[in-house]
C-alpha cells in the first residue's frame, strides 16, 4: 500500500513538475522568442518521437494518479450535494478542463513553439491560443456528455455496463463523423468549394468511381501550418474530400491528382466506416478490460474515474493494433491511387515534395511506427511506387502540370 501511494505521488509530482517547467518556458518564450532552428528532418523527427513517447507516459501516469490518488475522492465529496445524474458529468468536465489548463504550457512549447522554430508554422501565439481554448472547451463539453452517459450506464447496469456503454458508443462515433465536419472544423478553419480547372479534373477522376458528386473543399490550412495535407471527413451527405491550401499552392496538378486519388480511395473504400468499426471493437475490448468488481464498493463518480483511467491504459495498449490497421488502409489507398492515375511517377514526386515540405524523414524507427504511426513512412511508400515504375519499362507517365 505504501509503495502504491509512493508511486502515485511520484507520478503526480513528476507530471505537475513537468507542466510547471513548460509553463515557465512558455512565459520566457513569450517575452523573448527563441531563435529558429535549421530545417533538419532528422533532428525534428527525433524530437517529435521523444515528445510523443514522453506524452504517452506522462498522460498515463497523470490519469492513474488522479483516479487512484486522493484527487478523485475529494472531488466526489465536493460534488456529493448535486443530483446523481449530474455528478459524473461535472467530474469528467472538471478533470478535462483542469488537464487542459495544466497542459497549456506543454502544448505551447511542444506544439506551437517547436513547429515555429522548425519553420513548420507561421501562426501567431494569439491565434494558437485561441485555437487551444476552443479545442479545450469542446473537449470539456464532450467529456461532460461522456461522463454523464458513462455514469448512467454504471448505475443502471452495474454488472453489464461495459456492453451497454459499447452499444451506446457506436452511434456516437457515427454522429461525430457528421457533427465534426459540419460544426467543429469550421470553428478553426474556413472551407470553400474548390473551383477551376483542377476541380474539373478531380470530378472526372471521381466520376469514374461513381462519386463525381463528392464535395471537394479547399481549406485554409496555412492558418496553422506550412505542412501540406489532404483528408477525407464525414459520412453520408457530409462526406467530403478536403485539400489544404498549402497543397494546392505548392504542388503541380499531376501530384495533386495522385494525392486526391489516394483520398478518393478512402472515400470509395468507405474507410471512415471501417475506422468506426475498428474504434468500436477497440472500445469493447477497453471497456471489458476496465470492468472491476472492486469498483462497486466505491461511489459512482470515483468508480467512473478509475474506469476511465483503466480505459485510457487499455487504449494505450491497443494503440499498436489500431495503428497497424490504419497503416493497412493507407497502403490500400496508395494502391487505389496508383490504379486510378496509372502514374507512379507523380506519386513519387508528390511524396518527395511532402517529405520536403513537412520536414519528414524517409524512415522512422520500427518501434515508433509500431506504436504511434497511423501512416507508413514516406520512404517505404516512395520505394513501393518506384518498384512499380521499374516494372513498367517504356511506359510514359500522365503528368499534366
Amino acid at each position: 500500500m505504501k509503495l502504491n501511494r509512493f508511486l502515485l505521488g511520484a507520478a503526480a509530482g513528476a507530471s505537475a513538475g513537468y507542466a510547471a517547467w513548460r509553463w515557465y518556458e512558455t512565459a520566457r518564450t513569450l517575452r523573448t522568442p527563441r531563435p529558429p532552428l535549421p530545417p533538419n528532418p532528422v533532428r525534428y523527427g527525433r524530437t517529435r518521437r521523444a515528445l510523443a513517447l514522453a506524452a504517452l507516459l506522462r498522460e498515463t501516469s497523470a490519469t492513474l494518479a488522479f483516479a487512484y490518488g486522493p484527487f478523485a475522492p475529494r472531488l466526489q465529496r465536493a460534488l456529493a450535494p448535486l443530483p446523481a445524474w449530474l455528478r459524473p458529468a461535472l467530474l469528467a468536465a472538471v478533470a478535462t478542463l483542469g488537464t487542459s489548463l495544466l497542459d497549456g504550457g506543454i502544448a505551447f512549447a511542444e506544439g506551437y513553439d517547436l513547429e515555429r522554430r522548425f519553420a513548420q508554422s507561421e501562426q501567431s501565439a494569439r491565434a494558437w491560443a485561441s485555437d487551444y481554448v476552443k479545442a479545450s472547451l469542446l473537449g470539456t463539453g464532450v467529456a461532460a456528455v461522456l461522463g454523464a452517459l458513462g455514469g448512467a450506464a454504471v448505475r443502471r447496469f452495474p454488472r453489464a455496463w461495459p456492453y451497454a456503454a459499447a452499444a451506446g458508443l457506436l452511434p456516437l462515433y457515427a454522429l461525430a463523423q457528421i457533427v465534426v465536419p459540419l460544426y467543429v472544423l469550421p470553428l478553426f478553419n474556413r472551407f470553400e468549394p474548390l473551383r477551376g480547372p483542377l476541380e474539373g479534373k478531380i470530378r472526372t477522376l471521381a466520376a469514374r468511381y461513381g462519386v463525381g458528386d463528392a464535395e471537394i473543399l479547399r481549406m485554409d490550412m496555412s492558418r496553422q501550418t506550412n505542412k501540406a495535407n489532404a483528408f477525407v471527413a464525414g459520412i453520408g451527405t457530409t462526406h467530403r474530400i478536403v485539400l489544404g491550401d498549402t497543397l494546392l499552392e505548392h504542388f503541380p496538378d499531376d501530384e495533386i491528382l495522385f494525392v486526391v486519388a489516394h483520398e478518393l480511395g478512402h472515400y470509395v473504400e468507405r474507410d471512415t466506416w471501417r475506422m468506426i468499426g475498428a474504434a468500436e471493437l477497440a472500445s469493447i475490448a477497453a471497456l471489458a478490460a476496465a470492468s472491476a468488481r472492486a469498483d462497486r464498493d466505491l461511489g459512482a463518480e470515483h468508480a467512473l474515474a478509475r474506469i476511465s483511467a483503466r480505459i485510457g491504459v487499455a487504449f494505450a495498449l491497443l494503440r499498436p493494433a489500431l495503428a497497424a490497421y490504419s497503416r493497412s488502409r493507407e497502403w490500400t489507398a496508395d494502391r487505389f491511387a496508383l490504379a486510378a492515375t496509372d502514374d507512379p511517377g507523380a506519386g513519387v514526386r508528390a511524396f518527395e515534395r511532402l517529405r520536403e515540405r513537412n520536414l519528414a524523414e524517409d524512415d522512422v524507427p520500427r518501434w515508433y511506427e509500431l506504436i504511434f504511426a497511423s501512416h507508413p513512412s514516406l520512404g517505404r511508400r516512395i520505394r513501393a511506387l518506384r518498384q512499380d515504375e521499374r516494372t513498367r519499362p517504356g511506359r510514359q507517365t500522365n503528368a499534366t502540370a
